[in-house]
């Protein structure tokens, strides 16, 4: 039987996989070459340590987020670049804690960034506005996505699958205003915690084109 062929990026995609199977304590060398199929010793070959696979990782998430066109309307493309990283935190939740903690960022982390610095620049943003838009808008998105990892349901009418035993520790009339929100907002039908996403994504927005246009 022939050994399985190596490589950095195989090795990088089967610590993602490990990862989103089981998050990042479940990352090591050993369950990373497990999931190969091979030796632990062979993955040394293509990475240093585990520190250089977080790195790597780190690298390929931030390379599925769709990148803004410095270009394009800075507006749409800054929401189009919100979106899409919502989107891959949603598939990859161990990262959202990791993304800005690395020190040794890869070429798509770098493009990343730049790209986002350079549509706001070109949308007329300072340098200082373009520092306070950037950090605002990150801490935004890796919140709602934190956040939204954290529920214990998803999706369309997900709330309504575990409001029974919230609602009876809510039932002694103590708590109006919660019961109000839940009953004529949370558990209509079609409701999806997902879609305020959308709603606080435009008063950033909003609230970064006065910021720019007062100057």
């Amino acid at each position: 039987m022939s050994r399985p062929t190596l490589s950095r990026e195989r090795v990088l995609d089967g610590a993602l996989a490990v990862a989103d199977a089981g998050g990042i304590a479940a990352l090591t060398i050993r369950s990373i070459a497990d999931h190969l199929g091979v030796k632990p010793m062979a993955l040394y070959h293509y990475v240093a340590n585990k520190d250089e696979i977080l790195d790597g990782l780190v690298d390929l998430v931030f390379g599925e987020i769709d990148l803004p066109a410095s270009d394009g309307q800075w507006r749409s493309e800054i929401a189009k670049r919100a979106h899409s990283a919502r989107v891959v935190l949603g598939r990859h939740r161990w990262a959202i804690g990791l993304l800005e903690s690395r020190t040794t960022p890869g070429p798509a982390t770098l493009t990343h960034h730049d790209a986002n610095i350079a549509t706001l620049r070109a949308g007329g943003f300072s340098i200082a506005q373009t520092a306070h838009a950037y950090a605002l808008l990150d801490s935004y998105v890796y919140g709602f996505a934190l956040q939204e990892a954290s529920l214990p349901f998803e999706g369309p009418d997900g709330a309504a699958e575990v409001a029974e035993p919230m609602m009876a520790l809510m039932g002694t009339g103590a708590y109006p205003h919660l019961v109000e929100l839940a009953t004529e907002h949370a558990l209509q039908p079609g409701y999806d915690f997902g879609d305020e996403f959308g709603f606080g994504l435009e008063l950033i927005l909003d609230g970064l084109e006065r910021l720019r246009t007062r100057g």
